[in-house]
């Protein structure tokens, strides 16, 4: 049997918070996991979900996401969905791979997956999210952890919700501090994960709007959390979980250059590249990443690389925004300034 459970075990009785990397659709594959190891990586990864319904079969992407790491560190299988024998059947499966455990998503924001009362839209049938959780915690030999947010269109919602956590053994829970209706807008209510903390008997790992070394160990004392959970913020800035460690530790924080960013910008590149995949269209799968990254970039950086189209284009465009030796802190949008005039 796997020892991924007790690897997850000890870091979660462990002293150090948590940084895991946050489980983002299309986004945060084998590939990027990969990478980001590369610059410290995560103490735990997430799979991107497992869509789950009567018809559903693991989708052999995600299951070689599994198989093939080689982080050395423990991964958390997720599904979504909300047929209770199909969740089952699937957990079951997920099971026999090497994973630390299982984890259901109550928090998706995307439209396509709350019409269907899938991942948040599942936060408006609090009963219906009881019956699954009862169906697999009975099915879950291993560890079984949520990814929720706060509620559907308020974070008054959580009360409840809460209620309905705890009543389940979680070995873990994971809260967005955000409503599925503000999907990633501001403000985020990390009040509600203080209120999780001291609600559960399970470790609460906070997630939502971390972005810098400073914010994060500020986040921890502010709401108690054993972990965090990052995706934007990394994938802007994969030095963000070293930044952490070295903040916790009391040590200077590194700040990449300009051309670290490059740098990053074309291992990234290197690493989602396809033989068959034709320029424009690779340069589309690197507007995924640079969506976020770019917000870090003053000036026209993302405007530009937005409308890019080839690799010369794109490559150039970095080029022109990075060639230089200044710190980047790598910000979101919000609290990058703006450049000189």
């Amino acid at each position: 049997m796997s020892d991924s459970p007790q690897r997850l075990d000890a870091l979660l009785k462990g002293r150090a918070p948590v940084l895991t990397l946050a489980p983002m659709q299309e986004v945060t594959d084998l590939a990027f996991w990969t990478l980001i190891h590369e610059y410290g990586g995560a103490d735990v990864y997430w799979t991107e979900y497992f869509r789950v319904h009567s018809t559903s079969t693991p989708e052999k992407k995600i299951v070689e996401a599994i198989t093939r790491h080689t982080t050395g560190r423990p991964v958390i299988a997720q599904m979504i969905g909300n047929d209770i024998p199909e969740l089952v059947r699937t957990a079951k499966f997920l099971q026999q791979l090497n994973v630390a455990a299982i984890d259901l998503n109550l928090g998706c924001p995307a439209p396509i997956v709350y019409r269907k009362c899938a991942g948040g839209g599942l936060l408006r049938e609090p009963e219906r999210i009881d019956a699954i959780l009862g169906a697999l915690r009975d099915a879950v030999q291993i560890k079984f952890t949520v990814k929720t947010r706060l509620g559907f269109a308020s974070v008054n919602e959580f009360d409840r919700l809460l209620s309905i956590f705890a009543k389940h053994s979680l070995d873990a829970l994971t809260v967005h501090a955000r409503t599925v209706a503000q999907m990633y807008r501001l403000p985020v209510h990390y009040e509600r994960i203080r209120q999780a903390v001291e609600t559960m008997a399970c470790p609460v790992i906070a997630n939502g709007h971390v972005y810098s070394a400073a914010q994060a160990q500020e986040l921890l004392t502010q709401t108690g959390a054993r972990g965090l959970m990052i995706g934007r913020g990394v994938i802007r800035s994969p030095w963000l979980f070293n930044q952490i460690r070295q903040q916790l530790r009391g040590e200077p924080v590194m700040q990449p250059t300009g051309r670290d960013v490059a740098e990053y910008i074309r291992r990234l590149w290197e690493s989602q590249a396809k033989i068959d995949r034709p320029e424009k269209v690779q340069c589309e799968r690197m507007k995924k990443f640079l969506n976020y990254l770019g917000e870090g970039v003053p000036g026209m950086f993302l405007h530009q690389i937005r409308r890019s189209q080839s690799a010369t284009e794109f490559h150039g465009i970095c080029d022109e925004f990075l060639n230089h030796d200044e710190p980047m802190a790598m910000l979101p949008a919000e609290l990058t300034p703006a450049p000189a005039a």
